[in-house]
């Protein structure tokens, strides 16, 4: 099912945990639709490069599986880890921090791939929240 003309459900919901259901509900469904949106801006603004997405909505089963916090915004289908063939994570981090998209974070996570989420509830400000994960722990992206 097509949430926009670059993504689709499938796309947001795969796991490689076959065995353990990742099906969003309602509300989690509007949440991808709105993120899948979002990803439409960042592919335009990457001059429409593939962004390939590794994992996106999760849940609780999944997100349990993979070892993450259950306040993960991956959880309520409002987050995605992405990469950008021909592009460094930095690159991409430094492209949606110049453009002035409305996002709520950007993470540049262990050098290996992109997290970028909006706000969990739509009317709700972005915070334009920039960071860095990696071996030495989670710090503002500088």
């Amino acid at each position: 099912m097509n949430l926009t003309p670059h993504f689709t459900l499938e796309e947001l919901t795969h796991t490689d945990h076959r065995d353990l259901d990742n099906t969003p509900n309602e509300h989690e469904l509007e949440n991808l639709k709105r993120l899948a949106a979002f990803l439409e801006e960042v592919k335009t603004l990457l001059g429409g490069k593939p962004i390939m997405v590794n994992s996106a909505f999760r849940s609780k089963a999944v997100n349990d599986a993979v070892g993450s916090k259950d306040t993960s915004q991956h959880r309520v289908g409002c987050a995605a880890d992405i990469r950008v063939p021909g592009m460094t994570p930095d690159e991409v981090v430094k492209a949606i921090i110049a453009s002035g998209i409305g996002y709520d974070q950007v993470i540049r996570e262990f050098d290996r791939w992109t997290h970028v989420s909006i706000p969990n509830v739509p009317a709700s400000t972005a915070r334009n929240q920039a960071l860095i994960i990696d071996k030495q722990g989670t710090r503002a992206y500088a």
